[in-house]
């Protein structure tokens, strides 16, 4: 009873340790404001949001596939927020620090009950924690649904870890009754559907989450070592109601990016195109796991890749792959590690395109989670026969994390608001049209309608057919006064989105001030028939309809 005291007190000293830690390095966010980009959307534009848990605005969140994806409890986590806090940044950013904190805790937890190996566990969990890489999933607000579902993720490793446990209980006590235990029936069967539970409410927030089945199989390999109790097809069936979960919210999401426009196209990415940015993503990531230096919010996807460095990134991946798969036997960690951190980016590594990024650094926060399980057991191992094996180690381990804090502080006032973030995204990476297509929204919004021009312009040097760069030049120009101008970039735009209402509005609103009223007629009605409730454009079309009659005031400029 002393040492389960001793160990249980250990735990408890080490968890706060970690939440101390994880909080320091990552307080200055509190002082960060929202971002334009696609904050907007998720928290300062959005009316639902803004207005609290209310009956309507959850049976909304419920329903709503808005920004491409069906994530309801992400939705009314923002909610909470701006009930609790209004659109204060600050207290958003806070409740996006605590569940990251909370995480990190977890996974400490949960590699520690899995295999009571207390130092590595805590290492794991502490390079979770202060990772650079992971700066995105917490500073940025809209990036709740991050922090949000590995919560979910978590309590469901934690509760499966549980009725694993559990379940072997069973099948020792049924072995000695010669009876069989069902395999989610039994001690164990509570926290079965405690997971399952856990599982839904994850995916609920993020459907990255779909790949957590697989996990559970990795973690029946090692560390839980279930297959060699139980038979693989048990094992297989126990994953069954995880897996239409999975299925079931890949086909939601699936449709919910169609209807958002946010799919690429083989039109965008040829096949041949996706494939060679697999290997080579997968190798960035590695590259970024042990140097984290140029971490923009956008990678621009580059649309083909030198021939040498996929066939080099995909021997390196095949490399690691072998190595892992052959140390299986006595390293089974190498093998879970490695799988996890491959089988968990599987979802947004490319093939299924969505939107122009190659890739993300927020899609690393559950991945690298396999990497440092990998890391931790493999220095321990090759150090166990050292002489003072526990000092090389902890030093090696303690020097890492104390290198992180101070570079993800650094990486945190980047976020401080959007004209850093984007300015640091345009120097770091070459080409970024996105970063000054965006630099270009900030200065907009400011009424420096020069350097938003200028930043537009060199965003579509970059990137020619970018639509939306092209609509807020024109409404630059329109507020100008450059009409010619604008004219000519609505038509641009129109030309790569024809079925877009508020080009067409915009243009027929350049047009009326330019008096030519039979042309802007034209395009309000068109966008009325892309948009039948478009309230602006029945104004405008209105106004114009009067104005070749009797001349009326003319509709204000687009912002």
């Amino acid at each position: 009873m002393l040492l389960a005291n001793s160990r249980q007190g250990k735990t408890i000293l080490l968890g706060l340790g970690l939440l101390f830690v994880i909080i320091f390095t990552f307080l200055p966010v509190l002082n960060n404001g929202f971002i334009f980009y696609d904050d907007p959307d998720y928290i300062t534009g959005n009316p639902h949001v803004q207005s609290g848990l209310t009956r309507e605005n959850i049976a909304w969140a419920m329903g709503s596939t808005d920004c491409g994806n069906w994530h309801p409890l992400t939705w009314l986590s923002h909610m909470l927020d701006c009930q609790w806090f209004g659109l204060n940044p600050r207290g958003h950013h806070f409740t996006s620090l605590l569940l990251h904190a909370i995480n990190a805790v977890l996974v400490f937890l949960v590699l520690e009950g899995m295999t009571g190996a207390t130092g590595r566990s805590f290492f794991v969990a502490a390079m979770f924690g202060v990772h650079p890489l992971h700066v995105e999933s917490v500073a940025w607000a809209s990036e709740r649904k991050d922090v949000l579902s590995t919560l979910f993720w978590l309590l469901t490793l934690l509760a499966y870890a549980r009725y694993a446990h559990g379940v072997t209980g069973d099948r020792q006590q049924a072995a000695r009754s010669a009876v069989i235990p069902s395999p989610v029936m039994g001690h164990g069967s509570l926290y079965y559907w405690l997971a399952l539970f856990f599982f839904v409410l994850g995916l609920m927030a993020k459907s990255m989450l779909v790949t957590l089945p697989f996990v559970l199989l990795l973690l029946d390999y090692w560390p839980l070592s279930r297959f060699k109790s139980q038979a693989a097809r048990k094992l297989l069936v126990e994953k069954i109601p995880f897996l239409l979960c999975s299925i079931a919210i890949c086909l939601v999401t699936v449709s919910a990016q169609k209807g958002f426009g946010g799919m690429r196209t083989m039109g965008s990415f040829s096949l041949a195109d996706r494939v060679e940015n697999m290997p080579v993503s997968y190798c960035r990531y590695l590259g970024k796991l042990f140097w984290p230096a140029n971490l923009p919010f956008f990678y621009p996807h580059p649309g083909h890749w030198p021939l040498a460095a996929v066939i080099a990134s995909a021997f390196l991946l095949l490399g690691l792959s072998v190595l892992a798969w052959r140390t299986r036997d006595d390293h089974p960690y190498l093998v879970v590690g490695w799988a996890w951190f491959i089988g968990t980016l599987v979802p947004v590594i490319g093939l299924v395109q969505v939107g122009f990024q190659s890739i993300a650094n927020r899609y690393t926060y559950v991945p690298l989670i396999g990497l440092f399980v990998a890391l931790a057991w493999g220095v321990y191992a090759l150090t166990r026969h050292w002489r003072h094996q526990f000092l090389a180690p902890f030093t090696l381990a303690t020097a890492v994390i104390l290198i992180c804090i101070p570079v993800t502080r650094i990486q945190i006032g980047y976020w401080k608001n959007s004209e850093i973030l984007f300015r640091y995204a345009s120097v770091v990476i070459e080409n970024n049209w996105e970063a000054h297509a965006q630099l270009g929204l900030v200065f907009s919004k400011e009424d420096r309608l020069n350097e938003a021009i200028s930043q537009y312009r060199e965003a579509l040097g970059m990137k020619p057919d970018d639509a939306d760069a092209r609509y807020d030049l024109a409404n630059a120009l329109c507020r100008k006064g450059v009409w010619d101008e604008a004219i000519g970039e609505y038509q641009a735009e129109l030309q790569l989105k024809p079925d877009d209402p508020e080009g067409h509005n915009n243009l027929g609103v350049a047009l009326f001030r330019k008096g030519n009223l039979n042309e802007a007629i034209g395009q309000f009605q068109e966008a009325l028939r892309l948009k039948p409730d478009y309230a602006d454009v029945q104004k405008n079309l209105a106004a114009a309809m009067a104005a070749q009659k009797k001349g009326a005031l003319q509709p204000a400029p687009p912002r």
